[in-house]
């Protein structure tokens, strides 16, 4: 269990609420149905009512700071089953970038790939009281793109299993292109907190709004006025 994961639930109801795409960039196909995830009859571009109310006004501010940039949508709502899909694809992943087979790993290996896995993905848990940050519809995994339409270079991709991930790795970087990096990961992470989001502490694409680890990082700050989350599992 992650701490985040401690923090008792009070959903409010809201419902899910699909993504108006033409407010912002996306990728298409959605990158996990390119990988075979089945999202059923669940749009991978839903989010909460209130959480999609933050984002447009996140692209309004965005707008008006650098006209002509984008919030790019890389993941939002993620049922838990494509939270086992892919979890289950980086277990994969990260054995033929070994070159493991399953059967023949130690108990040890196995579980050192495991730990690999957690690092970046979220327990695709049933139970309502630990649901994945995805799944509440609160998450939301996004970029940038400027004025003629170019993906920002971030110095790293969304969901590396890397170092680079962390938000400020750059922070200290005296050469001109990481600068840029960091510089580019701070406009998105003042425009997305600039209206309530929370940014996951080990990955500079994810935020969030009303889940449990939204609450958790609020609380931290704010230890004498705590909050439950609002959204649960949907």
């Amino acid at each position: 269990m992650k701490p985040y994961q401690n923090i008792p639930i009070e959903d409010c109801g809201e419902p899910l609420i699909s993504i108006p795409l033409e407010k912002f960039a996306i990728q298409l196909p959605h990158p996990y149905e390119k990988l075979g995830a089945e999202y059923g009859d669940k749009s991978p571009y839903c989010l909460r009512q209130g959480v999609l109310e933050a984002l447009e006004m996140a692209q309004f501010l965005l707008n008006k700071s650098h006209p002509g940039w984008q919030l790019k949508l890389y993941d939002a709502y993620r049922p838990v089953g494509v939270q086992q899909f892919m979890v289950d694809y980086t277990f994969d992943s990260l054995l033929k970038e070994y070159g493991w087979e399953y059967h023949s790993i130690s108990a040890q290996q196995r579980q050192q790939v495991w730990e690999k896995v957690y690092q970046l993905w979220a327990a695709p848990s049933t139970d309502p009281a630990t649901p994945p940050p995805h799944s509440t519809g609160a998450a939301i995994d996004l970029t940038l793109v400027d004025q003629t339409g170019t993906t920002l270079a971030m110095g790293g991709e969304i969901d590396e299993l890397s170092p680079r991930s962390h938000p400020d790795y750059y922070a200290n970087s005296k050469e001109l292109p990481e600068k840029k990096y960091h510089r580019y990961r701070q406009v998105l992470n003042q425009v997305m907190t600039n209206v309530g989001f929370v940014r996951h502490p080990e990955e500079w694409w994810h935020f969030s709004l009303g889940d449990q680890m939204w609450a958790w990082l609020y609380n931290q700050k704010n230890p004498d006025n705590l909050k439950t989350a609002r959204y649960g599992r949907v």
